[in-house]
Parts: C-alpha cells; sequence; structure tokens
C-alpha cells in the first residue's frame, strides 16, 4: 500500500513478533513511523477480541501495523530492527508467552515485500545470527483488526505493570541502545 503525497512513500508493514505491547513500542519511537498499531492478523475468527486471541484457537497472531515513510526508513530496515525485537527461532510462542498467537511471521502487502522478507530470513540463515534455525512465516497480509484501545501505547501507559517492567522494559532499553541513530 502506498500513497504519494508530499513527495513521500509511505508504506505498511504488519509484524507478527510475540506480544504486540514491545514491539509497537519500539517501532512508535523509530523515524519515519507515523504509526505502529497493535491488532490481530492471520486467523478465522472476524472481529476478533484479545479474549479470543489469548484462547489460540482464532488463528490470529498478535500483530503491529506500522505506517511508514520510505524515504526516510526502508522496508528492510523495519524488518532488521524487527528480528531485533524478538527471537524468530521460537516457534509458537517468545519465553514464557506460549501459542500460535506469539508466532513469529510477516505478512507482507506487495511481491516486494515478500521477496525483501525471504532475502532478509535467508540473509539471517546464512549469517547464522541465531544457533536456531529461523522459523519465522511469510504470509501474503488479509484483514488487519485494532486491538481494544487499552493495548495501545500499552507500555507508555503501564510502565509499573510486572509484565512491562521487567520484560519489555529491558528489551526496549537493548533496542534503543543499538538503533540510537533511529530514534526520534
Amino acid at each position: 500500500m502506498t500513497d504519494k503525497s508530499n513527495d513521500s512513500l509511505i508504506q505498511i508493514a504488519t509484524l507478527a513478533g510475540g506480544c504486540f505491547w514491545c514491539i509497537e513500542s519500539a517501532f512508535n519511537s523509530i523515524k519515519g513511523v507515523s504509526s505502529a498499531i497493535s491488532g490481530y492478523m492471520g486467523g478465522q475468527v472476524k472481529n476478533p477480541t484479545y479474549e479470543d486471541i489469548c484462547t489460540g484457537t482464532s488463528g490470529h497472531a498478535e500483530v503491529v501495523q506500522v505506517q511508514f515513510d520510505s524515504s526516510v526508513i526502508s522496508y528492510r530496515e523495519i524488518l532488521e530492527i524487527f528480528f531485533s525485537l524478538h527471537n524468530p527461532t521460537q516457534l509458537n510462542r517468545q519465553g514464557n508467552d506460549i501459542g500460535t498467537q506469539y508466532r513469529s511471521e510477516i505478512f507482507s502487502h506487495d511481491t516486494e515485500q515478500q521477496e525483501t522478507a525471504n532475502a532478509v530470513i535467508e540473509e539471517i540463515t546464512q549469517s547464522q545470527v541465531f544457533i536456531e534455525p529461523v522459523v519465522t512465516k511469510v504470509s501474503p497480509a488479509v484483514i488487519f483488526y485494532q486491538a481494544e484501545a487499552y493495548h495501545q501505547g500499552y507500555v507508555e501507559n503501564n510502565p509499573n505493570n510486572q509484565y512491562c517492567y521487567y520484560l519489555v522494559a529491558p528489551k526496549l532499553a537493548k533496542f534503543r541502545e543499538t538503533f540510537v541513530n533511529k530514534l526520534k
């Protein structure tokens, strides 16, 4: 999806990498990203709720839909950040978050995104960045369902939540240190 206005090229990336709170928070702090929205994609239930997703039976993944200006940050850079924010070798889980809703998946919005995603995964695999094999799937984007309002900006709105404090905050600190030159 592109929009040529103000000499910019606006694109959408939809990424599943475990709990969406961390991914959303990180991408909302990146230059060139106009929005990162938590939501659900990839399942068979229409208009799923968080409760539907938590059962693991809806087929959806927790995703973040990132709108970005590709004249500022490329899709490849978006993917590099994505792979730094989660462990793409864990099948249907991220740490203690277990279930298909926490899978690693890239939902491509066009052929170019699909080819780039596959190329990045191949490069990661060939360079042996991870000891275990990368299990991230690349699938065509389907209907995106925005998560409930209380999930949007969750980390920023709930810094004292134990999950955010003990699990998300350290990941975000490492992310900020690694990508300091890309922060807003």
